[in-house]
């Protein structure tokens, strides 16, 4: 069930026409309280898309009514027209809310865009799509809201956490342009639990941080990455802030593994774990360096264990090592060792979908997981053909 698994939210998925092929790709998500708190995260890119400029500024107060968003349009780069017509939208959703029950008003409203960068949305189509989601919202409509965001996703992405006597629900849409800050995404979380958006922003932050933030599939970080974390509090039940985090950040987990599941072209999902770090930035930057580097991803699509060009991308970073120390497992077999030559690479197996690398610095105690996927043919093929 997604945004609407738990209590006090909406939420409905439509086809508005702005994808020329007539697939879903206008959601809607409402928060009908009697809390209204929440938290965003968005992409540290310099270059940020009009509907990330406007959602920033709509959380300023810490709470949000609704949320609602396109695919098929990033309205990236789209100048000041593009900020009117988030603003416009926001507009929208406000009017067609507030016939519906309490006055909502545009600042209530974030808004959220994924598509080609660079082009106006049809307003046209648009607008009379937020009036038709509005009328198709349910308490069941949060998968076809996930159904509605997809771009080049093959599937939906949902996941739900349930303690006692509250909830956490998300969606995500995301399968090229992922990298760390936040990684290419459009995430809404919501919970019934009665949190504040100051518990809230924590919560997102540390879940976020350990997740999201972990993957890496492509190097490329989008202009319209969004992560929203909306409270109704409708369950009445305020759980310890440590609890809440730790179901927020499993639900960010479960996400983030079905984002690099369903990256671009890929066929091999990538855990790349870095230990005996001397700091957790060491073994993040070791991780996500691994993580890059292209011809090592090659390799992993051709289920060659070279893990000469795990060394390679260790050492172009500025983690505390020696070289004569560094040691590699590739699912598992040693087959580096001291900065050398260790077991038969032979012996590892890379059939199966998931590849393990283990990166041991031998430097300290710190350690990070990044997650990352191989470099295919097909990969290349979606992305030259994207903007047709």
């Amino acid at each position: 069930m997604s945004v609407t698994a738990a209590k006090g939210f909406t939420a409905a998925g439509i086809a508005a026409g702005i994808k020329q092929n007539g697939n879903p790709d206008l959601a809607l998500v409402v928060n009908t309280g009697p809390r209204r708190a929440a938290a965003g995260v968005f992409t540290s890119n310099r270059v940020k898309a009009a509907p990330v400029l406007w959602s920033q500024q709509v959380l300023a107060d810490g709470e949000l009514t609704a949320v609602v968003l396109n695919s098929g349009g990033a309205n990236a780069c789209t100048g000041p027209q593009g900020f009117q017509d988030t603003h416009t939208t926001a507009e929208k959703v406000a009017e067609v809310l507030s016939a519906k029950g309490p006055e909502v008003g545009a600042g209530d409203v974030a808004v959220a865009s994924t598509g080609l960068i660079g082009i106006l949305l049809p307003m046209d189509k648009l607008l009379p799509g937020v009036e038709k989601a509005a009328d198709e919202l349910s308490e069941h409509g949060g998968e076809k809201a996930a159904i509605a965001i997809k771009t080049t996703d093959t599937v939906h992405k949902t996941s739900v956490v349930t303690k006692e006597g509250w909830t956490v629900g998300g969606m995500a849409k995301g399968a090229g342009m992922l990298a760390p800050g936040l990684a290419t995404m459009l995430v809404v979380l919501t919970t019934d639990a009665d949190v504040d958006a100051k518990g809230l922003d924590s919560a997102l932050r540390g879940a976020t941080r350990v997740t999201f933030d972990r993957v890496d599939s492509d190097g490329c970080m989008s202009t319209n990455d969004t992560v929203l974390l909306l409270a109704s509090g409708a369950s009445g039940v305020t759980p310890a802030q440590d609890e809440f985090t730790e179901a927020v950040r499993a639900v960010c987990d479960d996400l983030a593994r079905q984002l690099i599941g369903d990256a671009e072209g890929a066929s091999k999902d990538i855990r790349i774990e870095v230990i005996n770090a001397a700091t957790e930035d060491d073994a993040v930057e070791v991780g996500r360096s691994i993580a890059r580097n292209n011809l090592l991803k090659c390799a992993i699509h051709g289920e060659d264990p070279n893990w000469g060009r795990v060394l390679s991308a260790i050492g172009t970073t500025r983690a505390a090592f020696d070289p004569d120390r560094l040691n590699v497992a590739i699912n598992g077999v040693w087959v580096c060792k001291n900065g050398s030559v260790g077991e038969d690479r032979e012996l590892v197996d890379m059939r199966y979908r998931e590849v393990t690398i283990t990166a041991d610095l031998a430097a300290g105690s710190e350690s990070a997981v990044i997650w990352a996927n191989d470099l295919t043919a097909d990969y290349v093929h979606e992305n030259s053909a994207y903007s047709s």
